[in-house]
């Protein structure tokens, strides 16, 4: 089957994919004919959403396995993607709702690093699509399948399972890292890939000079084409006439799939790989097949003034600014938006409840995020999300704090920028976050101030053994 996008004094592109009747805008096209063997179809800019052959023959593979250990003790018992978020979400919630809604309904996670949390939450929130329509979200754990080793990198991992992802039988792998807080239409990134006839298509955004360092940096040509690749480079290649901006990778990859198996199979018989997409396929790539840089604000959903909404949360600042972000009166990010919302597994809870209103004992809670199961018993709440089951006792001051599940706090307590991991009990008259020195004695104190409190920092014990 040939498929063409074309429009008036355009170049005509040609390649053989099975596309759907409904394409998204490839980045300069107004009106694009649709050519599917002898039929013609015309897009336009106003055509809503699509689900089209172009999602459905695709396959996503999402990366899980990372333990992120610059979330410190936060990732002692759990993988990174399996962090809570936002007062009700996993991080590993975003992409799995951005492939449902972006209608890519074949999805593979890639879990290695204490997985249980991880495994538990997506059997039990995302079950719901069915087997017999070809629809899964299926779990695909370090079992050393090909050899005796565990996942090496990013590149091993996907490697490592090759003979299930065969077995899938898709025209296109949409790779993801599971680690990440965004909305984006992947069918967007679809439709790019094939409009450029390309290999390999990179998601990028623009950051600055500064924070590019931390990333995958990308110089491409005025045709989108990527010319040099740069993984954490100590100089970053600026935009051309964006003096201070550089482009960066986010670790989303689109492939054709039988190149996407020629290239890991070649990357494992390679001794000195260290079998990751960024710093070896990506690089080895570049200079010799059609790699394109997608920008992330073309298929972002949700464009706000601020730009495109991306955030690695990866740091304990980072994490915790991010879930900062969401008491504001406007966020950046909008959850609340019924035409792209998030999915997660959501426990049969009673709403939150406040109770007593005396002056002195009144239960209440302003710039807040409070989920439900919680109880603000004449307890105090300003700038802060708390999480499912949580209980505040009278005369508790929380200010600008992160409290995760099934925490239960003291009377009198104060807690102020603090991070409190799930499980945690705070004892009658406690107070964190007031003075750091004397914090930085039984807890981790960030730069910026902000305390990360764990049950064994507290001297409780949540997980053991004996």
């Amino acid at each position: 089957m040939e498929v063409s996008l074309r429009r008036d004094n355009a170049p005509r592109i040609c390649q053989k994919a099975a596309l759907g009747k409904h394409l998204c805008r490839p980045k300069g096209y107004n009106l694009v004919t649709i050519i599917v063997g002898r039929e013609n179809f015309l897009y336009s800019s106003t055509t809503p959403r699509f689900i089209s052959l172009l999602t459905k023959n695709t396959v996503a593979l999402i990366l899980a396995g990372g333990r992120g250990s610059r979330l410190r003790a936060l990732t002692d018992w759990r993988a990174k993607p399996a962090v809570p978020f936002g007062g009700k979400f996993r991080i590993i919630d975003f992409p799995l709702s951005n492939c449902v809604n972006s209608g890519i309904r074949r999805i593979g996670v890639i879990t290695q690093y204490k997985a249980h949390s991880l495994l538990q939450h997506l059997h039990r929130g995302w079950s719901f699509l069915r087997s017999e329509f070809n629809e899964f979200v299926e779990l695909l754990p370090a079992q050393q399948r090909i050899q005796e080793a565990w996942y090496k990198g990013t590149a091993d991992a996907v490697f490592q399972n090759l003979d299930i992802i065969r077995g899938y039988k898709s025209e296109y792998v949409l790779i993801l890292a599971g680690d990440h807080i965004y909305k984006q239409d992947y069918g967007e990134m679809l439709a790019f890939h094939s409009a450029h006839a390309a290999d390999m298509t990179v998601a990028c955004m623009e950051v600055s000079v500064e924070e590019a360092s931390a990333f995958g940096v990308m110089t491409v040509d005025e045709h989108q084409r990527v010319v040099k690749f740069t993984e954490k480079p100590e100089v970053p290649d600026e935009i051309p006439g964006k003096p201070g901006r550089a482009m960066v990778s986010m670790g989303i990859y689109v492939f054709n799939t039988a190149f996407l198996f020629e290239q890991l199979i070649r990357d494992a018989d390679d001794p000195h790989s260290s079998h990751d997409f960024g710093k070896d396929i990506i690089p080895y790539l570049v200079t010799r097949y059609r790699v394109f840089a997608h920008p992330f604000e073309d298929s972002c959903v949700g464009l706000q003034n601020g730009g495109p909404y991306w955030r690695d949360v990866g740091t304990i600042d980072a994490y915790w600014e991010a879930n900062m972000e969401m008491t504001k009166i406007t966020p950046y990010l909008n959850l609340y938006d019924r035409e792209w919302p998030i999915w997660t597994y959501q426990e049969q809870l009673p709403p939150a409840k406040f109770v007593f209103d005396d002056d002195a004992r009144r239960g209440y809670a302003v710039d807040s995020l409070v989920s439900g199961g919680c109880i603000i018993s004449g307890a105090s709440v300003r700038r802060s999300l708390l999480f499912s089951n949580v209980y505040v006792h009278s005369y508790a001051e929380i200010e600008d704090s992160v409290i995760l599940p099934d925490v239960d706090i003291g009377r009198y307590a104060i807690l102020k920028k603090v991070v409190l991991d799930k499980g945690c009990s705070i004892p009658e008259g406690m107070s964190i976050g007031v003075d750091p020195a004397e914090d930085a004695k039984r807890f981790y104190v960030t730069e910026r101030g902000v305390t990360l409190v764990t049950p064994e920092m507290l001297g409780q014990q949540v997980h053991y053994v004996r």
